[in-house]
């Protein structure tokens, strides 16, 4: 399998891929490609292997299969190798972790908007909007319900690592860099989460990228 990812950095998208792809256990080649730099336009054209997928990624590449956005890739992996691997085994937590995985594959726009992920970067005293900071609450409301009904069994949102925490995982990095005040359930959950091998793993990659996209690095506007 080859998974195409893009700036270790600024790629939300492409982190839940990878994290995914790492949770299925299943050997994969990685390839980073540029996204939004000066090469960017130019890879789109020419690259076939993100043809498929109009350039966006994540993209998986599996024989012939392909598959693109992270939620597909993340189903794709656990039809290859069980969904006991992603999701929990009973019925109520299960309908949980599914419900806010959907929810953040489609929701929380004002947050995706005035806080890109940027792993590097750290920003102080950030002013956030209404509609940012009611996401806000609405994560930390989601993270509270999970923890307390469904995870005993470990520091993660349903105990031990699974697709629920592959989705958050950004939102955890966003949080770090924008400084977003959490009370002590939400800060112990993002230590597990940052803390954790692959999360380690993916953080001094990006720390280690060369690229830089000035528009994603600027201190974010409250309008």
């Amino acid at each position: 399998m080859k998974l195409i990812v893009g700036n270790r950095n600024y790629s939300s998208w492409s982190l839940r891929g990878w994290l995914a792809a790492k949770q299925s256990g299943l050997a994969f080649e990685e390839l980073t490609v540029p996204i939004y730099g000066e090469e960017w336009e130019h890879v789109k054209r020419e690259m076939g292997e993100i043809q498929p997928s109009s350039g966006k990624v994540p993209i998986l590449w599996d024989g012939d299969a392909v598959i693109w956005d992270s939620l597909a890739i993340l189903d794709y992996l656990a039809d290859k190798v069980g969904r006991d691997r992603f999701w929990p085994k009973d019925d109520a937590p299960r309908g949980m972790a599914r419900s806010m995985v959907a929810e953040m594959h489609s929701s929380f726009l004002p947050l995706r908007r005035q806080c890109p992920m940027n792993v590097r970067m750290r920003h102080e005293g950030v002013g956030f909007s209404e509609e940012t900071t009611a996401d806000i609450v609405r994560i930390l409301q989601l993270w509270a319900e999970a923890r307390a009904r469904f995870g005993r069994g470990g520091p993660f949102l349903f105990g031990t690592f699974g697709a629920a925490d592959v989705f958050y995982a950004p939102v955890v990095s966003r949080f770090v860099t924008y400084g977003v005040p959490v009370p002590g359930f939400a800060k112990a959950y993002m230590e597990a989460v940052w803390e954790h091998e692959w999360m380690q793993a993916w953080i001094k990659a990006a720390e280690d990228e060369q690229w830089v996209l000035e528009q994603f690095d600027a201190v974010p506007s409250q309008g």
